[in-house]
């Protein structure tokens, strides 16, 4: 084929249409992100004003005995809400999803729209609800425990510093596994049915079907989902703080990065805030979700070679 020698074409159109996205995005997204890197190279000054000190207020985060301790302890309490999210949330949307996509299940969208009505609540709602349900003076949750003869089994499970995350873990689960639910139903959905047709005249159905036809398929919607859930988490700030306030207790043992974030930040009670140090904390805060964000696509990646047909 003759070269004519012409130069391609700038699609001008294409740029028009993404301006408006690309400008909103920097404004609320990428700018407020830099600023919050570059506040964390600053301190305040006596005279209201703020000086360069570098890497000074990092080292206050993880060399000042103080600190220290306060941030690991909101950075492990934040894996284990995620770790909580991962084998009880995740793994229930599946089997939810599994369930919900068979096609001779009646009133299935029913069931759909009843499992996910809790992620559309307010965390304001869904935290004081679950506060009262919880409460061992005027809660329901006794009452029904004793119904059934368990009552011995109750426990002040927001006022114990054993129970109290791993409680607000499963409250979490409950309002948000409708996401992955839809997320997986989605998927399976796309299935194409040639294939799954194929696998039935090799003998492969049932819940045989779902582990070697299905769940390879449906990996890359996994591993989206774990994703989503990760950063979710590490984000996650209302419903702590609705139930157990911005001291995240009893005694911090519920206190995430959001929730230590946010008392460094603004400050509390007779805590005067500290943007720069609250800077450093959110400025770590992006490093660990990035670091596990690229954990997570690698693993993905490794584990889609092994089923590539």
């Amino acid at each position: 084929m003759a070269d004519t020698g012409r130069s391609p074409r700038i699609r001008w159109h294409i740029l028009l249409f993404l301006a408006p996205a690309v400008i909103v995005y920097t404004a609320v997204m990428i700018f407020p992100l830099f600023n919050t890197l570059r506040l964390a190279l600053y301190s305040a000054t006596g005279q209201g004003g703020r000086e360069f000190v570098g890497l000074a207020n990092f080292h206050t985060l993880f060399g000042d005995a103080l600190w220290s301790k306060q941030f690991w302890n909101a950075l492990g309490n934040n894996f284990w809400f995620f770790f909580i999210h991962m084998i009880v949330q995740n793994p229930i949307g599946i089997m939810l999803a599994a369930i919900l996509s068979h096609p001779r299940l009646r009133f299935a969208h029913l069931y759909r729209s009843a499992i996910f009505i809790p992620t559309i609540l307010s965390f304001v709602i869904v935290g004081f609800a679950w506060k009262l349900i919880l409460s061992p003076i005027w809660g329901i949750a006794p009452s029904l425990l004793d119904a059934v003869g368990l009552k011995t089994l109750f426990q002040p499970w927001l006022g114990k510093e054993e129970y109290a995350l791993t409680t607000l873990a499963l409250i979490s689960v409950w309002q948000f596994v409708g996401i992955p639910m839809m997320l997986i139903y989605a998927a399976l959905l796309s299935i194409p049915e040639e294939i799954l047709e194929a696998g039935e005249c090799d003998g492969i159905t049932g819940m045989s079907a779902f582990w070697k036809i299905k769940l390879p398929l449906i990996l890359p919607s996994i591993g989206i989902i774990s994703i989503l859930t990760f950063v979710g988490n590490f984000n996650a700030f209302d419903l702590i703080y609705t139930t157990q306030g911005a001291l995240a207790g009893p005694n911090f043992s519920t206190d995430i990065l959001g929730t230590f974030l946010y008392r460094t930040f603004f400050g509390f009670q007779l805590q005067l805030g500290d943007p720069h140090m609250g800077s450093a904390i959110a400025t770590a805060m992006f490093v660990v979700i990035l670091i596990g964000v690229c954990i997570y696509l690698f693993g993905i990646q490794t584990r889609l070679r092994r089923y590539q047909f």
